[in-house]
């Protein structure tokens, strides 16, 4: 009783929240970062950056907002 399932593209509505450093990224963004040592990506399934933002707690809430499920990658 296997059923095949495929996915649909609503199904795939999954992004990724990664910790990032600001001193690997350019330069203008490391200015704007003020005293932060670290932001927060946010990557949709095909690696894109969707959105930076200071706080994680604040990732996930704008990606549920926008009806995406986050994910913590370590």
């Amino acid at each position: 009783m296997h059923e095949q399932f495929e996915m649909t593209p609503a199904d795939r509505r999954i992004v990724y929240v990664k910790a990032v450093d600001v001193t690997e990224l350019p330069q203008e963004v490391q200015a704007q970062a003020g005293d932060l040592d670290q932001l927060y990506a946010v990557h949709d399934s095909d690696g894109q950056q969707l959105a930076l933002v200071a706080d994680r707690n604040l990732a996930f809430r704008l990606a549920r907002q926008n009806d995406y499920a986050p994910v913590a990658v370590h």
